[in-house]
C-alpha cells in the first residue's frame, strides 16, 4: 500500500528534497533484495530521500519508483530526469512533521534547535 500525499505536502517536500544529494543508486541490475533493503533501511535513517536511477529509460525508472513505493509502504514525491524523490514518515520517531503550511524537521539528538522549512504561499 503506497502512501498517499496531499499536493501541498508533495510541494513541501520537493523543496526539501532540493539540497539532498542521492544515497542510493540503481544500477543496470534494476531492483535487487539488497537495493530494496539499502533503500529502506536510508528511509528509516532520514525519511525523504533521493535516489538515482542510471536507466535511460523513463517508463523503467517509473515503475522502478512505483515497485519502491509499494514494497516499502513509501509516497513517491518527485521524478525528475535519473532521479527519484521518496518519502515515509518514521513509525516511532518522525523526523519531518507534515503541517499545512510547513514542513517541521526535528533537531537530530544532541541539537537544540528545530528547523523550519516553509512551502509556497497561500492563497
Amino acid at each position: 500500500m503506497k502512501l498517499e500525499l496531499t499536493p501541498t505536502e508533495r510541494r513541501s517536500l520537493r523543496a526539501a528534497a532540493h539540497g539532498l544529494n542521492p544515497v542510493v543508486l540503481i544500477g543496470q541490475n534494476g531492483l535487487s533484495d539488497a537495493v530494496i533493503r539499502e533503500i529502506a533501511i536510508n528511509l528509516d535513517a532520514h525519511e525523504l530521500i533521493k535516489i538515482r536511477v542510471f536507466s535511460d529509460e523513463r517508463a523503467v525508472r517509473e515503475e522502478i519508483m512505483n515497485e519502491v513505493c509499494e514494497q516499502l509502504d513509501a509516497a513517491p514525491v518527485q521524478h525528475i530526469g535519473k532521479l527519484l524523490v521518496i518519502y515515509r514518515p518514521h513509525p516511532e520517531q518522525p523526523r519531518i512533521s507534515l503541517t499545512k503550511q510547513n514542513i517541521v524537521r526535528a533537531s537530530a539528538p544532541g541539537k537544540a534547535a528545530t528547523a523550519k522549512l516553509k512551502s509556497s504561499k497561500s492563497k
